[in-house]
């Protein structure tokens, strides 16, 4: 599919000089990327974002909430069962609620591998329920793993004032 929409990431303020980076995910990995690939874990509502910063619903820690334009294809649609029936996703990838216990322990967890198999398939990102604390059903993030200033994985941050230090692309 193609996404095109706002999208928000409220990240750690000691990545707010470079919020188009990945360096995060790429240093410490996530749901949906293994160290060494970066990422941008992005929500599709500011509140999912905040939630996203803190999935475990610990007590809240200081954010940078940014929004960002996107329109970039492919995306994959983990949220529509007929795509994933057609990629042969199961619930257990997309879920895998032990992937950080995993992958501290020295395995691929589910949902990185995933990942890894949607990458290596040309998809430039994933849209995905979230499953952090507090979250619903109708929670959704958008999880990009190639991207730049042009199509056809166009992210830009929303910062006309230059208040990043107006970094637009990685």
């Amino acid at each position: 599919m193609r996404f095109r929409g706002l999208v928000y990431r409220a990240h750690n303020p000691q990545w707010s000089w470079t919020p188009l980076s990945g360096e995060g995910a790429r240093r410490h990995g996530g749901r949906f990327n293994r160290r060494g690939i970066p990422a941008l874990h992005t929500s599709l509502a500011p509140l999912t974002a905040i939630r996203e910063a803190e999935p475990l619903g610990r007590p809240m820690q200081p954010l940078t909430l940014c929004a960002y334009e996107v329109d970039a294809e492919p995306v994959f649609d983990a949220t529509d069962e007929r795509e994933c029936r057609l990629q042969g996703v199961e619930e257990v990838d997309i879920a895998c609620p032990f992937w950080e216990a995993e992958m501290l322990e020295g395995a691929l967890p589910a949902s990185q591998s995933l990942a890894d198999r949607l990458i290596a398939a040309g998809y430039a990102g994933m849209q995905v329920r979230s499953f952090a604390a507090g979250a619903g059903a109708g929670d959704l993030n958008l999880v990009m793993w190639k991207w730049g200033n042009d199509r056809p994985a166009r992210v830009v941050l929303i910062d006309d004032e230059g208040r990043l230090g107006g970094r637009r692309a990685r």
